[in-house]
């Protein structure tokens, strides 16, 4: 089995460790546990990984968020890789700090990378990791506030929350979606 595990972000780095970039963060975490590397390959960074008889293909798209899609899809279709075995991580400005969503699809939410996925796949039904980045800024900083960096006191549930999503990610390719939403979607 095979699954492609595609992070959100913007390549460059004025945006590492930003709000924005939480999906690449979620991509580096998943593949620094399972002892992973990333090369330079087409339209991303690319890791191929093993784990319990499974082959994970991560990717941090290089073709910036706003052209996430050209990326998954490519990589989907070099791969062979399924639409319900794809899962995209990204930040989402409607849901809390404190809080992770794992859905099966659904609208894009004004997220630009996700726009483009839908676009390009010309559906929104494949499985998502929505990280929870808040939204605590004065109206009108919205694009501010997602290339911000975190500040020290989000730093301990940010760190939390990243190693529950490596968790969420092994749950989805041994049990499946459905459970793994029932489990982590809380």
């Amino acid at each position: 089995m095979k699954f492609l595990i595609a992070g959100l972000g913007n390549i460059g780095s004025e945006y590492d460790a930003t709000r924005h970039n939480i999906g690449f963060e979620i991509a580096d975490m998943f593949v620094i546990k399972h002892g992973g590397s990333y090369r330079l390959d087409r339209h991303a960074f690319v890791a191929e990984l093993k784990w319990k008889g499974k082959t994970f293909v991560v990717i941090k798209p290089t073709t910036y968020m706003n052209l996430s899609g050209k990326a998954v899809k490519y990589w989907m279709d070099k791969e062979k890789i399924p639409l319900e075995n794809v899962l995209v991580a990204l930040d989402d400005l409607a849901l809390p700090l404190d809080t992770l969503r794992l859905r099966p699809g659904g609208n894009d939410a004004g997220h630009n990378g996700l726009k483009n996925i839908d676009l390009i796949l010309q559906t929104n039904k494949y499985p998502r990791l929505r990280f929870g980045v808040g939204n605590n800024f004065p109206k009108g900083k919205q694009v501010e506030f997602v290339l911000g960096r975190w500040t020290p006191s989000e730093m301990p549930v940010v760190k939390e929350k990243l190693l529950k999503c490596v968790d969420i990610i092994e749950s989805f390719a041994t049990v499946g979606l459905e459970k793994t939403m029932n489990v982590y979607n809380k």
